[in-house]
């Protein structure tokens, strides 16, 4: 017997197909970003890269959602809840940016991919949001891919790997605080706050620390870092207007894959095994915990 979709069935299949070519085409963007982000870090120190993330990324943002046209959207309810969530936002970057001087891209997004892990075990305590045993297991599994990717044998193990560790929880902090804010706060509202106050906070450091692109390809990465900062949150946005998270999330995992093809054509590294395996088992818990939680939701 076939089955036919109802108007209202088309069109929210089509809504959902919509947002998870959005978020693939965030997560490509974020690639370029954080390959942008990697050959500047070998010229220029990391807080300027980080400063010119935020810095253009808030320029282009004001310049596309244009605040001044609607101006209530922009009116924060809570100004401390975005302070915090800026500061999460702030620290996630500037110590993925540390990590990518020293790790191949795709092994710093391995570990990283260990956040929505953290975000199960914070979500109880902070936001009541329990999980069961099974998820709790997945989350477990899920810190030995961590393990497996900072493959802690002597004389194998890169200190420099606990960088992506420290980005990982403070974008935890940051999904946590981001889903505190979401039921007050406009969308346009949070990327524009969480730009501004990374930047307010890295300006008065960055005379201390800045120097000048040594060449103009140096100079387009950071204006890159900016650039694809704010299309890919803006698709980010989009993709969370037309399908819910659970939908989303596992396309998020895309990233590796390009991540792996940017780290070996631009600067010719290739995963070792360690990596492939971890980041295996992260992305397979990942999964398991979204699955769980959408069974839970009733999605």
């Amino acid at each position: 017997m076939t089955h036919f979709l109802t108007p209202q069935g088309e069109a929210e299949v089509a809504a959902r197909l919509r947002g998870i070519g959005f978020i693939c085409l965030a997560v490509l963007l974020f690639t370029v970003l954080d390959t942008s982000a990697k050959y500047a870090s070998r010229y220029v120190p990391t807080l300027e890269v980080a400063w010119a993330r935020y810095a253009l990324n808030l320029v282009f943002a004001v310049i596309a959602l244009r605040p001044w046209a609607f101006p209530a959207d922009y009116i924060t309810r809570r100004p401390a809840a975005q302070i915090i969530r800026g500061l999460f936002l702030l620290m996630s970057t500037v110590f993925n940016f540390m990590a990518l001087r020293y790790l191949q891209l795709a092994e710093a997004v391995s570990i990283t991919f260990a956040a929505p892990l953290l975000v199960t075990v914070f979500a109880g305590p902070l936001l009541g949001e329990w999980a069961g045993w099974r998820r709790w297991a997945a989350v477990i599994v899920g810190f030995i891919g961590v393990i497996i990717i900072l493959d802690p044998e002597p004389g194998r193990f890169r200190v420099e790997a606990l960088f992506s560790v420290g980005a990982a929880f403070c974008y935890a902090g940051y999904s946590l605080t981001t889903r505190l804010l979401a039921a007050t706060e406009s969308p346009g509202g949070m990327l524009i706050y969480a730009t501004l106050i990374s930047t307010i906070l890295l300006t008065p450091v960055l005379p201390a620390v800045a120097t000048l692109p040594p060449d103009w390809l140096v100079a387009g990465a950071l204006v890159v870092t900016g650039l694809m900062g704010a299309i890919g949150h803006w698709f980010l946005i989009l993709a969370h207007r037309h399908a819910p998270a659970t939908v989303l999330a596992p396309f998020a995992y895309t990233q590796i894959i390009w991540m792996i093809i940017s780290g070996y054509v631009i600067f010719g590294d290739w995963p070792g095994p360690s990596t492939f395996i971890g980041a295996a088992v992260v992305v397979a818990s990942g999964l398991y915990v979204l699955y769980r939680e959408s069974i839970r939701r009733g999605e």
